[in-house]
Parts: structure tokens; C-alpha cells; sequence
């Protein structure tokens, strides 16, 4: 019988997250992509504790109107300053299940064009 939608992503994102760990040394940046919204956190799973986070829900991005590939990239360059403050320059990219493609791969490229390394 064939998998949902829902069910297929989280065994994907499952056998990703056994690979990946993030370290306060190498964070990992998550990313969870909704139908209208995408939001990526920097995460110290040793700790478990979030570092830094943002959104296509923040004053900066909601106020440009363009497509959801555009505002993941906006996303991306916001999240890249917010890690430059906090002292982060590398990360482990987590996409989350989801493929390495349009937004998520969007958000990808604007983070290493803001500084970050992954």
C-alpha cells in the first residue's frame, strides 16, 4: 500500500536526521516548508536548544510582496545576519524531508551568499 504524502516525508527526514547532528561548533539549519510559509532554525542538538530562527513571517520579509521562491531566499539572507551576529560562520543543512529544490534549495544558495558554509 502506498505511503502518504506526510508519512513518506517524516520517514525521510528520519533517515536524514540519523546522519546529521548538530554540534555548537556546526549547528544544524532546519528548515520546515508550509504551503504558504517557510521557517529555518539553527539548532545545537547536543543541548537541544534553538540558537537562531526566521521566517517568511517576520516585518522585513511579510512587507515585500513577491513569490514564495523570492521571499525563501529573503529568508535565507535574513537567517545568514542573524547567524553572523550570534559568531555562527558554518552550519550542517537539514532540508527537512523535503527535496533540494525550489525553495528550499532557493533559501540554500541566499545562506551561502550571506556568509554562512554548509
Amino acid at each position: 500500500m502506498a505511503l502518504l504524502k506526510t508519512e513518506r516525508r517524516r520517514r525521510i527526514r528520519y533517515r536524514i536526521r540519523k546522519k546529521i547532528e548538530g554540534t555548537a561548533e556546526r549547528p544544524r539549519l532546519a528548515v520546515f516548508r508550509s504551503n504558504k510559509q517557510i521557517y529555518i532554525q539553527v539548532v545545537d542538538d547536543k543541548k537541544g536548544v534553538t540558537l537562531v530562527s526566521a521566517s517568511s513571517k517576520e516585518k522585513t520579509v511579510l512587507e515585500v510582496k513577491c513569490k514564495k521562491v523570492e521571499k525563501a531566499a529573503l529568508v535565507g539572507k535574513l537567517i545568514a545576519e542573524k547567524c553572523k551576529e550570534k559568531g555562527i560562520a558554518s552550519v550542517v543543512f537539514d532540508r527537512g524531508g523535503y527535496k533540494y529544490h525550489g525553495r528550499v534549495k532557493s533559501l540554500a544558495d541566499a545562506a551561502r551568499e550571506g556568509g554562512l558554509k554548509f
